[in-house]
């Protein structure tokens, strides 16, 4: 009904059940046709716009718009608890979901008249806010982006999120720079949230010594430049006393057993970057020297996600040092076969590997500094708590690398142990990880 002759563009005001229409869900009584294949009807005549359509082809695009006035020129009524009505015909946006997404849904007792895929319950025309679900994507295990895929190169104002399944919203443009940030972040919240869920309920099923204290999607940066993607989608999970690599997130048992990579998360070691040491343009980076020393870079999309990895490392870190209490690694003093064990109570404690006996003990107060040749060997300067002077110790170890992570983890535990808010979370994390079982933790409060 309507045309320029009534002074309103043609607009919609029955559809037929069971046609292509109906069935699409995508046009709603009311809607204002603004045009048809591209062609301009908003102020044709009724009859213009019915040739046009006639003469359209076999596939019609319709470019719709709803109008507040549709219903008082339909002589439709409209329901008084309804507060709220979309704008006016020059949004020129297109359903279903134009301007606030409210929509006639219609339930005569003639259903030959009109139809709608979604009837209100109780019968009349009414006016009802009403979602269409193009794509339906779930957040658990989801990613977003806002950097094109394998690139450093970002998108301005826009995303995309990738369910676990592969299934993409594609691009989503967002009107302002902060609109952005704000879908990113709600996105961002949600996919936390469900996930921490996630990990509670696995948990379960997990002894104390193997909870899930972090997963989470970033992307790791490829090591051969010659690679056309330079990035690729990493799931990084912490586990008891390992951090797993994984293609896809594990959903059973058995995908905890085919990682990509594992590394023991007590012997390697976190950076957080700068902006001054990123290798590119994307931000919120950070990298993972492994017990080998190959060094493992990503990226995460937001400085929340970054915030949430360094705080998940630390806390994996501190609960294994404290479960272990004690790490001991083969080395060599001048051609003789020896131990360094780092106990966390006592300190540095080197013995023979024969005879088991003590060549010498220090604290960790004691450890005044540190220096290694980055192949084997590490000189440690020790200060006599008698003469007050600076001993050094060389020792040689065949997996250097391991050996720095492990003294590094073991410091970054022992200065936790001083901080109240660090084990007040710590307190948290235990009390959540462990439901039937007492935490053994000393340093908790």
């Amino acid at each position: 009904m309507g045309g320029a002759e009534h002074n309103i563009p043609v607009v919609v005001s029955k559809i037929s059940k069971e046609q292509r229409v109906e069935l699409s869900g995508l046009l709603f009584i009311g809607d204002a046709i603004l045009q048809i294949n591209g062609i301009n009807v908003r102020k044709c005549r009724h009859e213009e716009v019915v040739q046009v359509l006639r003469n359209a082809g076999e596939e019609v695009t319709l470019t719709v718009s709803f109008l507040k006035r549709a219903p008082a020129f339909l002589k439709l009524p409209l329901n008084e608890d309804c507060a709220c009505a979309p704008s006016d015909q020059s949004s020129g946006t297109s359903s279903p979901l134009c301007d606030s997404g409210l929509h006639l849904n219609y339930h005569p007792n003639n259903t030959d008249t009109l139809s709608c895929s979604s009837w209100p319950t109780s019968p009349g025309l009414r006016w009802e806010k009403r979602w269409c679900d193009l794509r339906l994507i779930p957040l658990l295990h989801s990613r977003f982006s806002q950097y094109v895929p394998g690139t450093d190169l970002s998108r301005q104002n826009a995303f995309q999120v990738i369910a676990v399944d592969g299934v993409c919203s594609g691009i989503i443009q967002c009107l302002s720079a902060e609109d952005c940030v704000d879908w990113l972040q709600a996105i961002a919240t949600n996919i936390s949230n469900l996930t921490k869920h996630n990990i509670k309920k696995i948990n379960r099923n997990f002894p104390v010594n193997q909870q899930i204290v972090y997963m989470g999607w970033c992307e790791a940066r490829e090591q051969d430049p010659l690679q056309d993607r330079v990035y690729s989608p990493t799931f990084l999970a912490l586990r008891g006393s390992c951090l797993y690599k994984f293609l896809a997130p594990p959903v059973t048992t058995w995908d905890w057993t085919r990682a990509e990579k594992t590394f023991s998360v007590y012997e390697i070691m976190c950076k957080i970057l700068k902006d001054s040491d990123l290798l590119d343009r994307r931000k919120h980076c950070f990298t993972v020297q492994s017990e080998s020393g190959e060094d493992l870079y990503f990226s995460v999309e937001l400085e929340s996600d970054l915030a949430q990895w360094e705080r998940a490392f630390q806390t994996a870190t501190f609960l294994e040092v404290e479960r272990i209490q004690c790490k001991t690694y083969a080395c060599v003093l001048e051609s003789h076969l020896m131990g360094l064990t780092i106990d966390f109570s006592t300190g540095f404690i080197c013995f023979d590997a024969a005879t088991k006996a003590i060549l010498w003990r220090y604290k960790f107060s004691q450890l005044k500094g540190s220096s290694d040749d980055g192949k084997s060997k590490i000189k440690f300067l020790f200060q006599n708590p008698d003469t007050k002077q600076i001993e050094a110790k060389e020792l040689e170890f065949s997996n250097l690398f391991a050996v720095l992570h492990c003294i590094h983890s073991f410091f970054a535990a022992k200065v936790a142990c001083l901080d109240p808010l660090f084990l007040g979370n710590q307190a948290i994390v235990s009390a959540a990880a462990s439901s039937a079982t007492t935490s053994k933790a000393k340093y908790t409060t």
